[in-house]
C-alpha cells in the first residue's frame, strides 16, 4: 500500500489554472501548434485534478467503494498516457515534422500509445496497471508499461530534435525544445524514485511553462494595438495549409496609408486601425482577421462564404467615417480577392500574391477593386526571377555602374555624373531599377548593393583622369535604409582610402523620403560632413519638403524632379521660378532633371539652373563607354 502526499501537486494545479485563465482570455490562431498546446493545457488540468482526487481517494480507501477508486485511478492513467503522447506531438510540430503525412510512420509511432491505452482500459477489470484490495492501492504487473511508453516517446523526441534541429531557425527555440523534454525526463526519474511525492506533475508544469514562453503564448501571433492576428500568424496559418488551401482571402489596403498617417498623426491612425479590426471581428466572426502592417488587412474564411457581399459591405462602410471618442477618420480602401481553394506550393507564393494585388489596389481609382487577376502568378514568378538575378549579381559583385552626365547649363560641358546601379538577367538584358531596388530594400540587400556601387565609383575615379573629362564630382544615390546606418561614413571613408580618393569627389544623393525624421537626418548629415562628404537632395517636388526645412539642411545642390520640370515646360507658371530663386538665395546649386529637348534646356537655363541632366545629353551608359566618350574632354 502507498500513502500519497499531495502537498506539491496542489500549488502546481493552482499555477496551471492561472496560466489557463490568461491563455483562454486571448484570441488563438487555429494552427496545429496552438491546438496541441490547448489540448496539453486541458489534459494537464485533468491529470493534476485526478492525481489529487485519486490520491486522496486512495488514502481514504477504507471508507470509499472500490469501483470509485478504480474509475478515478483509471481516468488519471488514461490522461497520463495522453500527456506523454501530446508532448511528443508538440515536439514534432515545433520541429516542423508532420508525422501524419506518412501513414506507415504515423501508425508505427501511435502503436505504443494505443497499446498503453488498451492496457489501461482492460486493467480496470484485470488489475494489470493497478488493483485495489483491503490494503488500498497497489501497482499491477504491467505498471512498468507506463514508463516504457514514456521513454519510447521521450527518446524518439530527442532523436528527432537532433535530426531536424536545423529546421528551427532561432537558437533559443532549439534550446527550449531540448529543455522541456529534458525536464520531463528528469521528472519521470523522480516519479520512479519518489512515487508518493507526486513531483512529476510539477516537472510537467515547468515543461509546459517553457513551451508557453517559447512557442505557445497567443501574444506572439497578435498585433497588440488592435488585437488582430499579425503577419507572423498569417504566415504560420498559410504554411500549415500548403498544398491544400481550403479558403479564400479578401485583402484590403488603406490607400496612401503613409501620407494619411502623416496627416492624422500616429495616435489617431492607430485608433482607426483598431476600429477597423474591431469592425471585422464583430461583423465577420467566421473569418480570421489579420493586420499585415502598412494599413493592410486580411480576412480569411471558407470557400462557401459570400465574398462579393462582404466586399460590398466593406466598400460601403469605408464611405463613412471611422469614429471614436478621440478620432474621426475618412479613409479609402482598395480591395483584392485571392482564391486559395486549389492549393499552393509555398506560403511565399500566397504572401507575394497578396502583396502584388494590394499594391495594384492601392493605386487604382476608388471605384475599381481587384476581384480577380490571372496575371498575378506570372508577376510573382517575374519578381522571383528578378530577386534571383539581383542576389546573384550582389553575391558575385557583378552589379554594374552606369553613368548619366550632368552638364553646365551655361556651357553645356560635362561637369558631373550620376552613378546608377544596373543588373542583368540570365540573357544579359538590363533589369529596370524600378524592379530590383524595392526588392533589395525589402530583403535587406540594399546595403550590399549600395556598397558595391560606391566602391565601383571610387574605382572608376582612380582609374580615369577626371580632370581631362571635366568631371568634378559624381553623385551616388543612397536609399533611405542605407542612409540610416550609423557606420555608413566609416565604411565609405575606408573605401575612399583604399582607392586614394578624397570625399569631395563624390556627392551623396538622398531623396525627400530620407528627410521624414529631421533630427536623425541632421545627425547623420553632420556625421558624414565631418568625414568630408557633401549631400544633394534628389527628386525635389516629389514629396513634402518645404523651403523652411531645406534652409536647415546643408545641401550643396537641389535636383528638381523631372515631373515638375516637364509641367513647367508644358505650362510655365510663377511657382518654379520663385522656387529656383529661393534656392539660389540659400546658396544651393540647382539641377534640372529629365531634359529631353533644346527648348527644355533653354527654359531651365533661363530660370537659373546650374546643371542639366537628361536624355538630350545622354542616356545612362556603362562606365567604360562613359570613360571613352569623355576621355578627350
Amino acid at each position: 500500500m502507498l500513502n500519497w502526499n499531495v502537498s506539491l501537486v496542489v500549488p502546481s494545479f493552482l499555477v496551471l489554472l492561472i496560466i489557463m485563465g490568461y491563455y483562454f482570455a486571448l484570441p488563438r490562431l487555429p494552427v496545429r501548434l496552438n491546438k496541441t498546446y490547448l489540448a496539453i493545457l486541458i489534459n494537464e488540468g485533468v491529470v493534476m485534478l485526478f492525481d489529487i482526487i485519486s490520491s486522496w481517494a486512495d488514502n481514504m480507501h477504507d471508507i470509499l467503494p472500490v469501483w470509485l477508486l478504480v474509475i478515478l485511478n483509471s481516468v488519471y492513467f488514461f490522461s497520463l498516457a495522453l500527456r506523454i503522447f501530446l508532448f511528443f506531438e508538440l515536439t514534432t510540430i515545433v520541429l516542423r515534422v508532420n508525422i501524419w503525412k506518412n501513414k506507415v510512420a504515423a501508425i508505427l509511432l501511435c502503436i505504443p500509445y494505443v497499446a498503453e491505452q488498451i492496457i489501461i482500459i482492460t486493467g480496470m477489470f484485470t488489475g494489470n496497471i493497478f488493483y485495489i484490495n483491503e490494503n488500498g492501492y497497489n501497482r499491477g504487473p504491467l505498471h512498468f508499461t507506463i514508463y516504457v511508453c514514456l521513454y519510447f516517446y521521450l527518446f524518439t523526441s530527442f532523436f528527432m530534435i537532433y535530426k531536424f534541429r536545423m529546421r528551427i531557425r532561432r537558437k533559443h527555440e532549439r534550446v527550449s525544445i531540448l529543455c522541456f523534454n529534458t525536464i520531463i525526463l528528469i521528472g519521470s526519474i523522480f516519479r520512479i524514485t519518489l512515487p508518493t511525492l507526486l513531483l512529476y506533475d510539477t516537472f510537467c508544469l515547468m515543461a509546459l511553462i517553457i513551451v508557453y514562453l517559447s512557442f505557445g503564448n497567443p501574444e506572439f501571433y497578435l498585433e497588440r494595438r488592435n488585437m488582430a492576428f499579425n503577419s507572423k500568424a498569417l504566415r504560420s496559418y498559410i504554411e500549415e495549409n500548403e498544398e491544400h488551401g481550403k479558403y479564400k482571402i479578401l485583402a484590403f489596403v488603406i490607400r496612401d496609408y503613409h501620407d494619411v498617417r502623416e496627416i492624422y498623426g500616429t495616435t489617431q491612425m492607430d485608433q482607426g486601425i483598431a476600429l477597423i479590426s474591431a469592425y471585422l471581428r464583430v461583423n465577420y466572426p467566421d473569418c480570421l482577421d489579420f493586420y499585415n502592417q502598412g494599413g493592410r488587412f486580411i480576412l480569411l474564411g471558407g470557400v462557401n462564404m459570400d465574398w462579393e457581399e462582404i466586399h460590398e459591405e466593406l466598400r460601403h462602410r469605408f464611405m463613412l467615417p471611422w469614429t471614436s471618442d478621440d478620432a474621426e477618420l475618412y479613409l479609402e480602401a482598395g480591395f483584392a480577392l485571392i482564391d486559395c481553394t486549389e492549393g499552393y506550393f509555398s506560403a511565399d507564393e500566397v504572401l507575394n500574391m497578396i502583396s502584388i494585388m494590394l499594391e495594384k489596389a492601392d493605386v487604382l481609382g476608388s471605384d475599381f477593386n481587384i476581384l480577380a487577376d490571372e496575371n498575378v502568378l506570372s508577376e510573382f514568378q517575374d519578381r522571383i526571377e528578378v530577386k534571383r538575378c539581383m542576389e546573384n549579381a550582389i553575391d558575385r559583385k557583378a552589379v554594374e555602374v552606369f553613368f548619366q552626365p550632368l552638364v553646365s547649363a551655361k556651357t553645356r560641358k560635362l561637369v558631373g555624373a550620376e552613378a546608377l546601379a544596373r543588373i542583368r538577367d540570365n540573357d544579359g538584358h538590363i533589369i529596370s531599377p524600378a524592379a530590383f531596388i524595392p526588392l533589395a530594400e525589402k530583403n535587406g540587400r540594399i546595403n550590399q548593393l549600395g556598397e558595391q556601387v560606391f566602391e565601383k565609383v571610387c574605382q572608376f575615379i582612380s582609374e580615369n583622369d577626371a580632370n581631362i573629362m571635366g568631371l568634378t564630382f559624381i553623385n551616388v544615390n543612397l536609399s533611405p535604409i542605407q542612409f540610416m546606418r550609423s557606420d555608413l561614413g566609416k565604411g565609405f571613408l575606408s573605401t575612399l582610402n583604399m582607392y586614394g580618393i578624397t570625399p569631395d569627389r563624390i556627392h551623396l544623393e538622398i531623396t525627400e523620403e530620407s528627410m521624414t525624421d529631421e533630427q536623425q537626418m541632421e545627425k547623420q548629415i553632420r556625421l558624414m560632413q565631418n568625414y568630408g562628404f557633401k549631400f544633394v537632395l534628389d527628386d525635389y517636388g516629389k514629396g513634402y519638403s518645404n523651403l523652411t526645412r531645406l534652409k536647415k539642411s546643408p545641401f550643396v545642390n537641389v535636383k528638381l524632379d523631372m515631373e515638375i520640370v516637364w509641367d513647367y515646360c508644358n505650362a510655365p507658371d510663377e511657382i518654379l521660378p520663385m522656387m529656383v530663386e529661393a534656392f539660389k538665395k540659400m546658396n544651393f546649386g540647382v539641377t534640372a532633371e529629365g531634359i529631353e529637348t533644346e527648348e527644355m534646356a533653354w527654359k531651365m537655363t533661363e530660370l537659373g539652373c546650374d546643371y542639366l541632366q537628361g536624355m538630350l545629353f545622354s542616356a545612362p551608359i556603362p562606365a567604360e563607354d562613359f570613360a571613352q566618350k569623355y576621355a578627350k574632354g
